[in-house]
């Protein structure tokens, strides 16, 4: 058995990804598969990808079947900064609204369904969508983007449409943590690769810390070339990100998953979250 690695292809979980040694890596039975986060949820689930990033609600549907890498994630304390409700009015003024949500995303979707139903306490439908913010906004009342197309399209809109960032409004109501992504793994994957399992998650570590401590710098240069945008803005963004996995964060996954069972998104309650330490010791919390 080799590791199959899923990575998100957005720039919000470039860090782990940038330092690695991709070549060091696939000669020793590495594979990496790039893809939107709802793709890698869906390989994951099938055994088609053994570990990598995937949407936080995925680890919830799975959580028997999953470990979590320790230290790892995609998250925020408030504003996220690339999750985005686009709306032609005021959130509040949303009852019987239509919504259109990106089909990249579980966690992000399930976030604004948990903040539109039980925070704002609207009666409001969902339809998923294509992730085109022209097409979108053309056909629906407002609607939700993720990553880079988030962020492509709060440069794009225009004056009048309200923009709402659902970190900054789960923390507002909350006062925890939103984790988005988290880095799991299939369990039997311990089993038959326990060694280069152990390395794939010292290279995500070792990668975190030095975009971390040169402030994603280096990596920012890459992600202009090819997406544009001022360093200001990449530093911003960057800087509003968090890519801890401390008992806080696991409080706040725990409340999301809570809040997701109790409007029926997830069929099970989430009773243990499982993550696998460097030296290899599991612990659930």
């Amino acid at each position: 058995m080799s590791l199959i690695i899923g990575e998100i292809s957005y720039t919000n979980i470039l860090p782990m990804f940038y330092y690695i040694n991709r070549e060091k890596l696939i000669k020793s039975g590495c594979k990496f598969v790039p893809a939107i986060p709802s793709k890698l949820n869906k390989d994951m689930a099938s055994g088609q990808v053994h570990v990598g990033g995937i949407s936080s609600f995925s680890y919830g549907e799975h959580s028997s079947e999953y470990k979590i890498l320790s230290d790892l994630s995609v998250s925020s304390t408030n504003q996220v900064g690339s999750i985005f409700l686009f709306s032609k009015y005021p959130i509040e003024k949303l009852e019987a609204a239509k919504i259109a949500l990106t089909s990249s995303s579980a966690t992000s979707v399930n976030l604004l369904k948990i903040i539109l139903q039980r925070f704002y306490e609207l009666g409001v439908s969902f339809e998923t969508t294509f992730p085109n913010y022209e097409h979108m906004m053309d056909h629906y009342d407002a609607c939700l983007l993720i990553g880079d197309d988030a962020i492509l399209a709060s440069k794009g809109k225009s004056a009048d449409i309200y923009q709402y960032d659902l970190g900054e409004l789960w923390a507002r109501f909350t006062n925890l943590p939103m984790t988005y992504a988290v880095f799991a793994f299939r369990n039997e994957t311990l089993e038959k690769e326990k060694q280069l399992l152990t390395e794939v998650h010292r290279q995500f570590l070792n990668s975190k810390a030095r975009c971390i401590d040169n402030d994603f710098q280096e990596m920012i240069k890459s992600i202009q070339y090819q997406l544009g945008g001022t360093n200001r803005f990449w530093s911003r963004y960057f800087a509003g990100l968090n890519y801890q996995l401390t008992e806080r964060h696991l409080e706040g996954l725990y409340h999301y998953y809570d809040l997701a069972n109790e409007l029926k998104l997830l069929d099970e309650p989430v009773r243990e979250i499982s993550i696998w330490k460097p030296t290899g010791q599991f612990h659930s919390v």
